[in-house]
């Protein structure tokens, strides 16, 4: 006889199904698991055989042969020990045979027969809801799992003789309740930062339409600190993009005690970062930064210091959202939906710009125009806004704090928010913004008046602006007018939009 339970293999954030199907036959002594398992799925057999002693029970002298259905899907993680546990204990009549029909099983282990907490609950409940299915997983990723739906059944045990008493009725588990982490502290404030008053108009722009940012300035001149900030002025999840954020996070192993995150995600990798740790990939395809950031920011710092190959690894990204890792075996594609926010000093030795400053490598121009050819133009045309963000002078310092702090700027910015999510829900985009919509919707909505119009289309001769730079200055053109509460975008908006389009690949260089 065969006794089967359901569990998943992900792909991705999405989660196929699996069948475990476990068979206790006459033979040699033996304990197999096939169905192109990986290391941690072989080495299941060991942690199942030493849970099921430490909970009272013994496995059968006899040949016992794990399934995972289907063979040809590799097997990836911890999460099938549960799953084999409770089939073998299902074979051997530790527990009634139709008791699991009804629920997709994930969990590991622990030697004394605890139940660990392991990745991709989130996933996992959510396509067993899909399939009518129940789910039973760790105790500590219950609240995870219980953000699938109120209707659904969700068993979290303890323990496997937690299990099998809640089974057998001695024990009644109480549903887990959907939990939110709670923050880890305030988010920094912009009235902290004095003077740089054109970096934070910048960053109120990039923040209303979620449009990419690149900031270069001396050592010293507030870039990081601005870039920290931006958090704290954009608006908070949805609950769609709560969803797929804590999705990607649930993957990764990154939720704690099964608590989700309505803060949007802020990530800053060092600048020695590989690309499977910008993009994704390794082993077993793991989502990379540039996922983990999806909904949120993708900060790099010291652009100029990242791996050129590894920068231009994100190009297809910015453009796409998503992120597809092709491997000999699998395609795993992971969203990618983030707002890039990168850093850089105008050269090496960081002084090119000051006045007087002559630099020993050369005429500061040629050190200049060195240090910035290690980002491809294409990946700067992918940049909405470029700006110059000057050293910050004493008689800025000793001022006192600014009237206008994160409050102010994030009620201007959730009001732009709200007047793109009406403009593109009515338009069949919803959730779309500036940045994200398609060109054909930018360029009804960006439709600018007369002399704008004119302006746009000597600039557009006069800087060689490419296809996507053309849209990428109506899209932030239509959120400068979004700001001022204006239907119609005029030439003042295109001019200032243009503004932020450097010459020459010069970041901060402003058109004549």
């Amino acid at each position: 006889m065969v006794t089967r339970v359901a569990t998943v293999a992900f792909e991705g954030i999405e989660a196929r199904a699996v069948d475990v199907q476990v068979q206790i036959s006459p033979g040699t002594v033996a304990f197999t698991v096939v169905g192109l398992p990986d290391k941690a799925v072989a080495e299941s057999r060991e942690r199942v055989r030493a849970a099921l002693i430490a909970s009272g029970l013994a496995l059968p002298a006899k040949r016992i042969t794990v399934n995972l259905a289907p063979a040809d899907l590799p097997k990836e993680g911890s999460h099938y020990d549960l799953p084999i546990a409770l089939g073998v204990m299902a074979a051997i009549g530790a527990l009634p045979a139709d008791a699991l029909a009804g629920y997709c099983v994930l969990g590991e282990l622990a030697l004394d027969g605890g139940i660990t907490a392991v990745a991709g609950v989130l996933p996992a409940a959510m396509a067993a809801q899909g399939r009518g299915l129940g789910l039973i997983c760790p105790a500590a990723s219950g609240p995870e799992a219980a953000w699938a739906g109120g209707d659904m059944d969700v068993l979290a045990p303890r323990s496997l003789i937690q299990l099998a008493n809640h089974v057998r009725g001695a024990q009644v588990m109480a549903r887990p309740v959907p939990a939110v982490a709670a923050p880890a502290g305030d988010l920094a404030d912009l009235r902290e930062i004095k003077g740089q008053e054109g970096a934070k108009r910048a960053l109120e722009i990039a923040a209303a339409g979620g449009h990419n940012l690149l900031m270069s300035g001396p050592p010293g001149s507030g870039k990081s600190m601005l870039a920290a900030r931006l958090p704290s002025i954009l608006p908070p999840l949805s609950p769609r993009e709560l969803l797929e954020v804590s999705m990607i996070q649930s993957v990764a192993g990154a939720i704690k005690d099964g608590a989700l995150s309505n803060r949007r995600p802020f990530r800053a990798p060092h600048h020695s970062a590989s690309m499977p740790a910008l993009v994704g990939g390794g082993s077993g395809a793991r989502p990379g930064e540039a996922s983990l950031a999806h909904g949120g920011v993708l900060f790099l710092d010291e652009l100029p210091e990242f791996n050129p190959q590894v920068l231009d690894s994100l190009r297809q990204p910015l453009e796409t959202g998503t992120v597809m890792i092709a491997r000999a075996n699998h395609r795993v594609t992971y969203p990618a939906r983030f707002q890039l926010v990168a850093a850089m000093n105008p050269c090496r030795c960081g002084q090119a710009t000051e006045p007087g400053f002559a630099c020993r490598r050369g005429p500061n121009a040629r050190c200049m125009a060195q240090y910035q050819a290690r980002i491809s133009g294409p990946l700067l045309d992918r940049i909405d806004l470029r700006i110059e963000v000057p050293a910050v002078t004493a008689a800025d310092l000793i001022l006192p704090p600014p009237d206008e702090g994160s409050a102010e700027a994030a009620a201007r910015v959730a009001a732009a928010r709200a007047r793109q999510e009406r403009r593109y829900a009515e338009a069949g985009s919803p959730g779309a913004t500036n940045a994200t919509c398609p060109p054909t919707l930018i360029e009804a909505a960006a439709r600018p008046d007369a002399d704008g119009l004119a302006l746009i289309r000597g600039a557009a001769e006069a800087m060689r602006l490419s296809a996507r730079g053309f849209h990428r200055v109506l899209r932030v053109a239509r959120t400068l007018a979004d700001l001022d509460g204006e239907a119609r975008v005029r030439r003042l908006h295109l001019a200032e939009a243009l503004s932020y389009r450097s010459r020459g690949g010069e970041p901060g260089a402003a058109p004549a």
